[in-house]
């Protein structure tokens, strides 16, 4: 469905669904913000909801489930082994994506486990269009590194290109030429870049992608844990599918792949994760390693009640006005800031509203992480909690040199029907103050800095005392308000 047309010309998104549950939300007053942010050393992540207005820091495992999902989660088999539960998850993937093995895994990241244990070694090469955090770190555990080449476009902050997820064929080739077919673990494909922008690679980009895997023989895998956003801009943007159903768009991609993998707390929104093939001798490889690090082959981590739900919410994925809210919404949030002159990821992508932190704190060296520094001054001023992607969410190499991120991005997620447009509105609100305001804003610098993943759980101090001058500024134009 589009954006429903009002009397008064106004062009907004529209629910289609209804409240029948609500969870009360908290805004604490903006000293209690700056203490809470200082106190989890200026990293979103390390904050306590009960300090957070508006979670926006992930869709992950955080989206509202349908009446459907919860009323299937009281039928639950809790049967350890041969659960009727796992059969109805596993008749349901193979009906979705036309694959006859499942592995149920816990979440996405332990399908990743799984997969670089089997096929990557020391010295082997993943070329994928763009990494995602764990998925580069559980290469780089098992000695392998990874070759990002995704379209130009995928680095160009404004642009109109539909599918900047896009992998370039011409450097696939490259890559597998400068290497060698043999040093290819495997080629991935994301289903919209987590890390710059969520966006989405067309169907005849994908074909592509496989025609030079089968001519080197190399094994093509997919994540799918944002499939449903692509599935959506497929059929919305590219021309060939517009007459397609989601469903013949996902068994599309499904035969265009040998090993699927998902995180089912972004896919299906529940929790656990699964890996989907067509082929047995891939299924056999990977099934001995269910067990040893997941459970048995019938729940796989994961517990039987997400299972029942995941299996609706795949089935409400193939529905278009189930997953079209997702892309409306941060449509809307993105196009209404970017009118305002906010500079943000064009054109909208999935998973969430993405501001280019580069351009909106220009003042501050990438060293000085602006992302980070961007997600905090949010905080403070809104009580929104966002996520920083950029250079905090990379690792520095063997010599402790600190790679600079190729954008420096505030994610601000927008988890599935679960906020409402006057909250979004309330977000682009203070998003324009802070605008205005941004000359205030300054760096940060680690003060507790892990080796791996430093972004989940490293601690920051701000490099002056501009979170201060923030809020001073702040309490003069809104007074007593919140």
């Amino acid at each position: 469905m589009d954006k429903i047309k009002f009397f008064t010309g106004e062009s907004i998104p529209l629910e289609m669904h209804k409240a029948r549950i609500v969870q009360s939300l908290n805004l604490v007053p903006i000293d209690r913000r700056v203490a809470a942010i200082q106190e989890a050393g200026n990293n979103t992540f390390l904050l306590k909801n009960t300090d957070v207005f508006l979670d926006m820091l992930t869709d992950s495992g955080v989206n509202a489930m349908s009446d459907k999902q919860l009323a299937a989660m009281m039928e639950a088999d809790d049967s350890y082994a041969g659960s009727h539960t796992f059969t109805k998850l596993e008749e349901k993937c193979q009906e979705i994506f036309g694959t006859q093995y499942f592995l149920p895994a816990h979440q996405g990241r332990a399908c990743e486990n799984i997969l670089a244990q089997v096929y990557v070694k020391p010295g082997t090469v993943v070329p994928m269009n763009y990494h995602f955090t764990t998925t580069k770190a559980h290469i780089v555990l098992n000695g392998g590194s990874i070759e990002e080449i995704p379209i130009d476009e995928a680095y160009q902050p404004t642009s109109s290109h539909p599918f900047k997820g896009n992998m370039d064929i011409q450097k696939l080739k490259e890559v597998i030429y400068n290497h060698g077919a043999d040093k290819i673990a495997f080629v991935r494909m994301e289903a919209g870049t987590n890390l710059i922008g969520g966006q989405p690679f067309s169907l005849a980009n994908l074909a592509e992608v496989r025609k030079v895997c089968d001519q080197h023989g190399l094994l093509l895998v997919l994540d799918a844990s944002l499939l449903a956003d692509n599935l959506y801009f497929i059929k919305q943007r590219e021309e060939t599918c517009k007459d397609l159903s989601i469903r013949e768009i996902t068994q599309a991609i499904s035969e265009l792949t040998h090993i699927i993998y998902f995180s089912a707390r972004k896919l299906g929104c529940a929790r656990g994760g699964g890996i989907c093939t067509a082929h047995e001798d891939i299924y056999l490889e990977l099934r001995e390693l269910i067990p040893l690090y997941e459970g048995f082959l019938t729940y796989g981590g994961m517990s039987v009640r997400e299972m029942e739900a995941l299996t609706v919410g795949l089935e409400e994925t193939m529905d278009e006005t189930v997953i079209n809210q997702g892309p409306q919404f941060i449509a809307y949030m993105v196009e209404e800031l970017d009118k305002r002159g906010i500079p943000v990821i064009t054109p909208p992508g999935g998973l969430g509203c993405h501001i280019n932190a580069l351009e909106f704190l220009d003042h501050i060296p990438q060293q000085q992480y602006p992302a980070g520094a961007l997600a905090v001054a949010l905080y403070i001023v809104s009580g929104v909690r966002g996520m920083e992607r950029g250079t905090m969410s990379e690792q520095r190499d063997e010599n402790g040199v600190e790679p600079l991120a190729d954008m420096e991005l505030l994610r601000l997620a927008l988890p599935r029907r679960v906020f409402t447009l006057s909250q979004v509105k309330y977000t682009i609100d203070r998003i324009c103050w802070l605008y205005e305001n941004r000359r205030l804003v300054e760096g940060l610098k680690f003060v507790e800095e892990p080796k791996n993943l430093r972004f989940f759980f490293g601690r920051l101090a701000a490099v002056s005392d501009w979170q201060e001058k923030l809020v001073a500024k702040f309490k003069e134009d809104f007074g007593d308000s919140l």
